[in-house]
């Protein structure tokens, strides 16, 4: 039996720590990420709940409210302690799901942190991981490798959106994830502040915002059902959740796309470090709006995301393989065997960012 350890950023204490202040001090905005962590989480525990091939904990701050499923274990963090709590649980396990935001590179600090415990990582190598929180140089390398993404350009701090940039445009944080300090300026009668950070300037693309989370491993890459994705109105959007089915001719372009796309990232990595496509390993999300061309020639994709995202919520409910066990094969080199429920044709199934919503 393989002794699993699943940690969440946010739910393991970091949210509460230094790190928090340095992704958010927006309290309600703070409380948004936490439950979306739990929703993750909650996801990735019930999962492996009922997996018979794995003995699964899970690090939990130790004011965080979690009911775990039977046979999952919990250690609680003390306050301050969320970095050394992971690296002793890495050198306990045999495996380690990671799920932090690239925000300021938590993601990439973490990984970084387990590399030398001799724990296996179903997730990206740190040179991916610092590719993807780079939105200016995620979107560089994917056009450099044929992946369509909108045009745009990188606006340092102390600039302002030039005149010239046609509207509506979007703006968002350099190193960021989600819609993190994102920004939509519909008009030239809109503000346009300084930039604070580095920030990626973008033109906005009209379409159908989609999400396809790809498993990844040595042995290819399996991309799973497409979802559509939910924001709030207004100029700064926040991501509530998800809608499936999507209907089969944009799923299946987006699953190209998403499949192009992790591609062309593990080639820009590939100076940087050895590892070939294992440099993506375990669940990948990549996030992207399907114009209304049907030759695709609209589609554009906007971030990689390189953990788990929150499709995994609505995607469990669908498939009738373990996908935390899928995951895992992925990234050991294995071809995990997936399968979803044809009932998705005619049902809808909406899911929330937010566990308690």
């Amino acid at each position: 039996m393989k002794r699993l350890c699943l940690y969440e950023w946010a739910t393991a204490g970091g949210l509460d720590g230094p790190d928090g202040r340095r992704v958010t001090r927006d309290l309600s905005l703070a409380e948004a990420i936490r439950q979306e962590g739990l929703a993750m989480l909650s996801a990735l525990a019930g999962e492996a709940a009922t997996s018979s091939q794995l003995s699964t904990q899970v690090l939990l701050g130790d004011v965080v409210p979690f009911e775990p499923p039977a046979g999952v274990d919990v250690v609680r963090v003390p306050s301050g302690k969320e970095p050394a709590a992971l690296v002793a649980a890495a050198q306990a396990s045999d495996w380690l799901i990671i799920v932090a935001p690239e925000t300021a590179g938590i993601l990439e600090n973490r990984l970084r942190r387990v590399a030398d415990t001799g724990c296996r990582v179903a997730g990206p190598t740190t040179a991916f991981a610092a590719l993807a929180a780079d939105k200016q140089a995620t979107a560089t390398a994917l056009a450099s490798g044929g992946v369509p993404v909108p045009a745009g350009r990188l606006l340092a701090a102390g600039e302002r959106p030039p005149d010239a940039f046609a509207r509506p445009l979007v703006r968002k944080h350099r190193f960021s994830a989600g819609c993190d300090a994102l920004t939509i300026l519909r008009d030239k009668t809109c503000a346009a502040e300084l930039a604070e950070h580095d920030e990626r300037l973008e033109a906005y693309v009209e379409g159908t915002p989609v999400s396809v989370s790809v498993l990844c491993g040595p042995s290819g890459l399996w991309p799973l059902p497409a979802v559509l994705q939910e924001f709030s109105p207004g100029a700064s959007p926040r991501y509530l959740g998800g809608r499936l089915p999507v209907p089969r001719d944009i799923a299946s372009r987006g699953q190209r796309l998403a499949t192009r796309a992790i591609q062309a990232a593990v080639r820009a990595v590939a100076n940087r470090e050895t590892g070939g496509a294992s440099a993506a390993a375990g669940w990948v999300g990549v996030d992207m709006i399907l114009g209304a061309r049907e030759d695709g020639r609209g589609d554009r994709v906007l971030e990689i995301n390189p953990r788990i995202t929150t499709s995994l919520v609505g995607l469990r409910q669908c498939s009738r393989q373990n996908l935390v066990e899928a995951i895992l094969t992925a990234a050991a080199g294995g071809v995990p065997g997936l399968l979803f429920d044809e009932c998705l044709k005619e049902a809808s199934l909406v899911f929330s960012a937010a566990l308690l919503c």
